[in-house]
């Protein structure tokens, strides 16, 4: 998977770790953890508590060791310094920027928001309306030596308004992957711009004011390539006030990246974590080293590099030490091969929060942006059952499809869900018989009697072309010609998803424990509604779920969502993934996650075994 997206943006993270978060739909209960480690190796991650029970390692004085630790995510090319853009927001380089930002929550392993008291605290101060008081740690700075001020926490509320245009009245002043704060808290935070302390005042109740993005990137940067004061740059924001911030908007949009291989000049590149980027190599690595300015607990190691590596040559890059970290997309055949490494390496096996769907183009070049009825026939030939007992089973024998978008089995809202709102007896099994009724009757385009459908994914990925191949399979028999269009830079700027030149979209969402995502992806007009779907009552039931704190009503609205969902078939779920991560014996720390943010949640902590 390529995306992972939020709609609250890089919420939480004790490194901006709610990335491309985006993150799925998790309802109101999240699964508890059951990550578990195979291997024979000694490993202290084992003897140090985690903080509430599924936060970072208490290491208490944590010394940095002379050394490199090498990790591999994927093979994708890193964005670049700036990963809140929607063309940047994406699971691999929000590993990295994890590293050299921060939030004052993150989430835990089991999807449970846990403070990050290294940057500072937040507290309730008013139920009605909704008010927090923010409190910035006094030690806290960029790694220039710049304070890091309420300015900053002005800076990340004000890019979040997806309603404020350029001068061609189309385009966001700010290119922000998540465009609802500024809505959500019209004031923005209040303080003394060079002060620590600032509070924020919600128009309504907000179930995810702890994921919001407070801390983002320095205004201070912001303010000076812009050719402004910070206190101007803030009052503009404050006021949002388009003309004024067209300069500050097009370099936060833009400035920071540069392409593939280009880090930010030594000014740019400022850091308000554990590590700092020290160079990219384009196509090859990423690598980051010690923050010299962080006022938290030290950096494992001195250098931490993030390699571009395939899934299917992670093993032997393990096995040769090129990689010391990895997390694949996992296969049988990526299980076999860690199993015959032995005592050498730790197999991390545990349940996520990502899930897999085919969601359907209602814009652009599609065949199916007005018709419903054919989208509804594609689902009912999507072999879903089989995709799993064949792909996902072999993995996890427990594995089932996935049948509702906005909660997972074993949240409590899941069963009644499936029971209100899912059409079983149509989507259940594979019909054939009534799909190809219903394309017969479409007045979609025909060649020699068959619509063609093209799917694409974020290439290379085998399971997805083997997912494709059995669509095709099956759907090719109900009068479609399903046409694989997958290429590395399907979702990137520029690519098919960007441009809607595209029928339909296999990837997944990152989930975790934030109950208002579904907003960022389903309502009208928001970033992450990479097909342009609208449905006014979609986007009525999702502000609710953004403006109660009633689980109740919350849930009910979900229901709601659901339901109209599987009527105007959005797209399909499809499964569950399973979780499989790696690391050689002489590395420790590293602690399964079923949240978005991966196995590279605390890799700040992660160290080589004492010997």
């Amino acid at each position: 998977m390529r995306l992972k997206r939020i709609s609250l943006a890089v919420a939480a993270g004790a490194a901006a770790a709610l990335a491309l978060a985006s993150c799925s739909p998790g309802g109101n209960n999240t699964p508890s953890s059951s990550g578990s480690v195979s291997g024979s190796a000694s490993d202290s991650a084992a003897q140090a508590a985690q903080i509430d029970g599924s936060g970072k390692l208490d290491l208490k004085d944590i010394q940095t060791q002379d050394g490199e630790i090498k990790v591999s995510v994927g093979s994708t090319e890193f964005g670049g310094y700036n990963t809140l853009t929607p063309a940047t927001y994406d699971t691999y380089s929000s590993a990295i920027s994890a590293l050299y930002t921060t939030g004052f929550f993150y989430f835990g392993t089991d999807g449970k928001v846990i403070p990050n008291e290294t940057l500072g605290t937040a507290e309730v101060v008013s139920d009605s309306p909704l008010q927090v008081k923010y409190t910035i740690n006094p030690d806290a700075v960029w790694s220039d030596g710049t304070p890091i001020t309420v300015a900053d926490a002005v800076l990340a509320w004000g890019s979040q308004n997806a309603s404020l245009l350029g001068s061609d009245g189309k385009t966001p002043v700010f290119n922000n992957v998540s465009g609802d704060l500024v809505a959500l808290a019209p004031k923005g935070p209040e303080g003394d711009v060079n002060g620590k302390e600032f509070t924020l005042t919600y128009k309504e109740p907000n179930l995810d004011w702890k994921l919001q993005t407070l801390m983002a990137q320095p205004a201070h940067v912001v303010a000076k390539q812009a050719g402004m004061s910070v206190d101007d740059l803030v009052s503009a924001l404050r006021e949002q006030d388009a003309t004024k911030l067209a300069k500050a908007g097009a370099f936060w949009s833009t400035g920071w990246n540069k392409g593939a291989g280009q880090l930010p000049a030594d000014d740019l590149n400022v850091s308000s974590g554990p590590y700092i980027l020290d160079s990219w190599q384009k196509g090859q690595s990423v690598s980051l080293v010690p923050n010299p300015k962080y006022w938290g607990p030290k950096a494992g190691v001195s250098k931490l590099t993030f390699r571009f590596v395939d899934s299917g040559a992670m093993v032997q890059a393990l096995q040769n030490k090129d990689l010391d970290v990895m997390s694949p997309q996992p296969t049988l055949d990526t299980i076999k091969q860690l199993e015959a490494l032995g005592s050498a390496v730790k197999i991390i096996k545990g349940d996520t929060m990502t899930w897999e769907h085919v969601d359907f183009n209602f814009a652009g070049t599609s065949v199916f942006k007005d018709d419903a009825d054919l989208r509804k026939a594609f689902a009912m030939c999507i072999p879903r059952e089989q995709i799993v007992e064949q792909l996902i089973k072999p993995l996890n024998p427990d594995a089932k499809v996935l049948n509702s978008r906005v909660s997972f089995p074993g949240d409590d809202l899941y069963d009644r869900v499936v029971q209100e709102a899912y059409p079983a007896s149509t989507y259940d099994s594979v019909n054939l018989e009534e799909s190809k009724k219903l394309v017969d009757a479409s007045s979609a385009a025909k060649t020699n009697g068959k619509v063609t459908v093209r799917i694409g994914y974020n290439s290379p990925n085998p399971r997805r072309a083997n997912e494709v191949q059995l669509i095709k399979a099956s759907c090719d028999q109900a009068g479609f010609d399903v046409k694989d269009i997958s290429s590395e830079t399907f979702s990137a700027e520029g690519g098919p998803v960007t441009k809607n030149d595209y029928d339909a979209f296999l990837f997944a969402w990152a989930g975790s424990g934030q109950l208002t995502s579904d907003s960022n992806i389903y309502m009208t007009g928001q970033p992450q509604n990479f097909g342009k779907y609208s449905n006014a009552e979609v986007d009525k039931q999702l502000t609710i779920t953004k403006t109660t704190m009633d689980l109740t009503k919350h849930g009910d609205a979900l229901v709601a969502t659901e339901k109209q969902l599987w009527d105007d078939m959005f797209g399909i779920p499809i499964f569950q993934h399973p979780g499989i991560d790696a690391a050689g014996a002489d590395v420790t720390n590293v602690i399964h996650t079923q949240t978005q943010d991966g196995i590279t949640w605390n890799a700040e902590q992660w160290q080589r075994v004492a010997e």
